[in-house]
């Protein structure tokens, strides 16, 4: 029998991120007005839109799709999270991704959406799964990587730009799942150097 993760400091944190997605979508077009991330936001010093951008979404279809996978992750990792944590990570994975586009990704003047984000927890997950020991996260892994990889050589295809009414940002994709492989080896090696120093 498939027991979901229930306890609230679990579900807490993906609950959080989507209702304040839903409420910026509901805030439209206010909310893409003043918090859609842009390629100015250095010189504007509009330095919030690092954060904010991640939380605002095209069409219906498009939140549609990002909170399904919000709700897709906690089913699969909801285990491992802890709510301060997880957004601490979660905002992280957000300023990483923006700060990356902006340096190597000249190309995208503006962004919106989650799913670079949620590829960043995707990754951050697979690292916890390895820790405990499941050997689902390799699989895990592999196929994150083929999916990044597939995205940089051939790109999102038409399919989504057409129902989320916008180009796919997939370099967001590939900066959010490096930034969450990264977390999830720094919070590995730093458990392990803690339960060193605790002997």
């Amino acid at each position: 029998m498939i027991q979901f993760p229930t306890r609230p400091k679990q579900y807490l944190g993906p609950l959080i991120i989507g209702i304040i997605s839903i409420i910026a979508f509901l805030s439209e077009p206010m909310s893409s007005e003043y918090f859609v991330l842009e390629r100015t936001w250095l010189s504007q010093g509009h330095y919030y839109q690092l954060i904010t951008g991640h939380f605002l979404h095209t069409n219906f279809i498009h939140i549609l799709f990002n909170l399904l996978g919000l709700l897709l992750l906690w089913a699969l990792h909801g285990d491992d999270y802890e709510t301060l944590s997880y957004l601490a990570k979660f905002v992280v994975i957000c300023i990483v991704i923006s700060i990356c586009m902006y340096i190597f990704s000249p190309e995208i003047t503006w962004y919106v959406g989650l799913s670079g984000a949620i590829h960043g927890v995707f990754a951050w997950g697979c690292i916890r799964d390895l820790e405990n020991k499941r050997s689902s996260g390799w699989l895990l892994i592999i196929g994150l990587v083929i999916k990044v990889g597939n995205e940089q050589i051939n790109g999102a295809g038409t399919f989504m730009p057409e129902l989320i009414d916008a180009s796919v940002a997939v370099d967001s994709h590939l900066y959010g799942a490096l930034s969450g492989l990264l977390i999830g080896v720094i919070s590995l090696l730093k458990r392990k150097f803690w339960t060193l120093r605790q002997r």
